[in-house]
């Protein structure tokens, strides 16, 4: 009998170099740094560095990221023509799949077969830092279209985070959001092989480019199971409404077995690492905002789901009232978890193609045994070809 390994749990496909979950230190670590030290530490330019080259950047390499990264922040006009195309009542998730389709079809159109797309490692670095670039003007676009509002040239005055709330609200930010909202970029960056990484590097597996595979990531990312989590939170506590409904509206839940999004994680056995670090920024934020309300919620719904399940918070449930408390549309959330994990996507798929084979499984069947369709008449070459696959078996 066949051990099938369901969801592939526990299957080692491949090796990595970008990341990994420490089980002594229960740390994820970014290019063997703890993601904690990074988020305490450096703007996420430095962190995008680090998950690209495997080192963080010198003050001469971060500042030529810099003004490669800022040279790209603005919003093409056929790009954002493509977003307007995208209804209003759809997911956001559809106008950021849609616009990196359409970005890779340019940067891609007249280089040949499909045979070439792949690229070089220059060249697939150099197409990683545009999508890095420009993905806080999509996502900001995106959300100000929905509010009727129109798009805002970016700030070469301002580093990535300061410039995509610039972006997305019109005006500055203070340091302390800023400094909270960088925290979370870097939390969500990178994760190993989680779904929507690999199906990138199951799709550069096969030699085809960079932007499709970030396309096929993008739509993994959108289910609710993996990326849409950050937005179920939310969702969850809209219903709740307040700290002192959380028992009754557990009860409800629990007795339904409604699966709690923002609490589990496959990976993480004694609780999420990333997740001190993103509520010490919710707290800072509760603070600023004056929103109390919020941490009772919080605290309230963490401890009592915890005593009952023993199941720990993971990066979602921090992460999404940190956002609304900034200002983010509850849609925009898996949005910018895209702008934060490409480059861990970008990373892996240019350390795919950098040692590459193609990622193919087997399954086993359990269908009906072969059968045959009444009056089919096999031709002479059918025949020849199974009689020679029966010489072969024999």
């Amino acid at each position: 009998m066949t051990d099938i390994k369901k969801g592939l749990a526990g299957v080692v496909v491949d090796y990595t170099a970008v990341s990994k979950v420490n089980p002594e230190t229960n740390s994820l670590l970014y290019r063997g740094y703890p993601v904690q030290e990074l988020a305490a530490t450096q703007p996420f330019e430095a962190v995008a560095y680090l998950l690209w080259h495997g080192e963080l950047p010198t003050d001469v390499q971060l500042r030529q990221l810099r003004a490669t990264e800022r040279s790209y922040r603005s919003l093409p006009a056929d790009v954002r023509a493509a977003i307007d195309l995208v209804p209003l009542d759809a997911h956001p998730m559809d106008e950021v799949r849609t616009a990196v389709s359409l970005i890779g079809a340019r940067d891609l159109a007249g280089t040949g077969s499909v045979l070439d797309a792949s690229g070089n490692p220059d060249e697939n670095l150099a197409r990683s830092i545009r999508l890095f670039a420009v993905l806080p003007a999509i996502v900001a676009y995106g959300q100000r279209r929905r509010r009727g509002q129109q798009p805002l040239a970016p700030r070469d005055d301002l580093d990535y985070s300061a410039n995509f709330l610039w972006m997305t609200f019109g005006e500055e930010a203070d340091d302390i959001v800023v400094d909270a909202f960088n925290r979370s970029m870097i939390l969500y960056a990178e994760h190993s092989f989680n779904a929507s990484t690999f199906t990138g590097r199951v799709i550069a597996s096969t030699l085809s480019d960079l932007y499709s595979a970030v396309v096929g990531a993008i739509g993994a990312l959108k289910g609710p199971l993996h990326g849409g989590a950050n937005e179920a939170v939310l969702h969850i506590f809209d219903e709740i409404g307040s700290a002192e409904n959380v028992g009754p509206w557990l009860d409800e839940a629990l007795a339904q077995k409604r699966k709690i999004m923002g609490f589990g994680h496959r990976v993480y056995k004694r609780g999420d690492s990333r997740v001190p670090t993103m509520k010490a920024a919710l707290d800072t934020l509760v603070e600023h905002y004056d929103r109390p309300e919020v941490a009772a919620l919080y605290d309230a719904l963490e401890s009592q789901f915890v005593e009952r399940k023993g199941i720990y918070p993971n990066l979602d449930y921090p992460s999404g009232p940190a956002y609304n408390l900034i200002g983010f549309d509850t849609l925009t959330f898996t949005p910018l978890f895209v702008a934060a994990r490409v480059t861990g996507w970008t990373a892996h798929i240019m350390e795919q193609l950098a040692s590459n084979a193609l990622i193919r499984p087997l399954s086993e069947y359990n269908g009906p045994d072969e059968r045959h369709v009444e009056g089919y008449v096999p031709d002479a070459a059918t025949l020849a070809a199974a009689e020679r696959a029966e010489e072969s078996a024999g």
